[in-house]
């Protein structure tokens, strides 16, 4: 397959031209369908919605991360990252409030296949799982008896595996945090044994994964990759235990790549940033071509999708959180 480049270049350009607004002075659109959603090919127009346009539900964090929706419950979760807490958005009040705090300094959040709340800590350098009851549960903190360095990002298998990243980099508010001792790598928790293999190592700053609808490509982002962030494609064997084959799916150019997640069409939906021309979610399909662009006024770290139909994108950002509805769904139970 092709790999494509989301250079600055013209796409940058033009995303600048039409007028990023920061983000302390950004107001909703007046206008639709909303200039904010840019169409960089024709297979991108299908999934606006003529009257739907960048709504903010917060704002006033500091490096929001993680989002999860709970449709039983119609509420957003996401970390709240320097600020040590997990939030909660109630669909129904629109209310903003602490979830839990501290939280450890969480970053990826997700639920697994009986709806339980599944947590990275950066602080604690784990994964814990948060029972029905409210209970803590820890799932992994080493890997061969070395302490793991800041789980990043995670997602659930149709299976009931757990996959997360492990970068060695967390939140700058941590001080002291101890030299790596294991190589930035992907894992796999077994959900019976709560055993953890490493499916992909030799990486450069793992951060955001997802699996194609399928679940037959593994995606992941090497956030320190030179000279160029990419997102790398692994083929999962059918078993569902392992990877092979990786190949380069997108070179990121100029912009960051962050956490993803993937739709039923198989387009990636990326957090994305570095520049006013490149804020926002890189939109990118299952050729590895760039489709379009969410222009925020602010850096995206991570999205989620949710709402009713599971059509509505939740955007978490470095000081806010967006939504936008959008013609197309996420992948059930992730």
């Amino acid at each position: 397959m092709t790999t494509r480049r989301g250079a600055l270049g013209a796409i940058g350009a033009g995303l600048l031209a039409a007028g990023a607004a920061r983000a302390d002075d950004w107001r909703p659109t007046s206008r639709f369908p909303d200039p904010a959603l840019r169409v960089l090919d024709p297979r991108f127009e299908k999934y606006r919605i003529g009257i739907a346009g960048v709504e903010r539900l917060a704002t006033g964090l500091n490096w929001s991360e993680g989002p999860v929706w709970f449709g039983d419950t119609r509420m957003l979760l996401f970390s709240d990252i320097q600020n040590d807490r997990i939030m909660k958005w109630d669909e129904e009040t629109r209310r903003l409030s602490v979830f839990r705090k501290p939280a450890n300094h969480s970053n990826g959040l997700a639920r697994d296949r009986q709806g339980r709340l599944l947590t990275c800590e950066h602080a604690t350098h784990r994964v814990t799982r948060t029972e029905h009851d409210g209970s803590i549960t820890v799932l992994i903190d080493q890997f061969e008896g070395k302490p793991l360095n800041s789980p990043n990002d995670i997602v659930c298998r149709s299976d009931g595996s757990i996959w997360f990243t492990d970068p060695a980099f967390g939140p700058n508010l941590l001080e002291g945090m101890p030299a790596p001792q294991l190589p930035g790598s992907v894992y796999r928790l077994d959900p019976e044994t709560r055993q953890a293999t490493l499916v992909a190592a030799d990486l450069k700053g793992p951060n955001g994964l997802a699996f194609s609808p399928d679940e037959r490509i593994l995606y992941v982002v090497e956030a320190r990759a030179t000279p160029n962030r990419l997102i790398q494609a692994y083929e999962v064997s059918a078993d569902g235990r392992n990877v092979s084959n990786r190949r380069v799916h997108f070179d990121c150019g100029a912009g960051t790549a962050d956490g993803m997640k993937v739709d039923v069409g198989g387009n990636i939906w990326c957090g994305w940033g570095m520049s006013e021309a490149l804020d926002g979610v890189a939109v990118i399909a299952p050729d590895g071509k760039h489709i379009g662009h969410v222009r925020l006024p602010e850096r995206c770290a991570n999205v989620a999708f949710g709402g009713a139909n599971r059509n509505r994108l939740f955007m978490a950002s470095a000081r806010s959180i967006y939504a936008l509805y959008v013609n197309t769904q996420g992948v059930a139970g992730r």
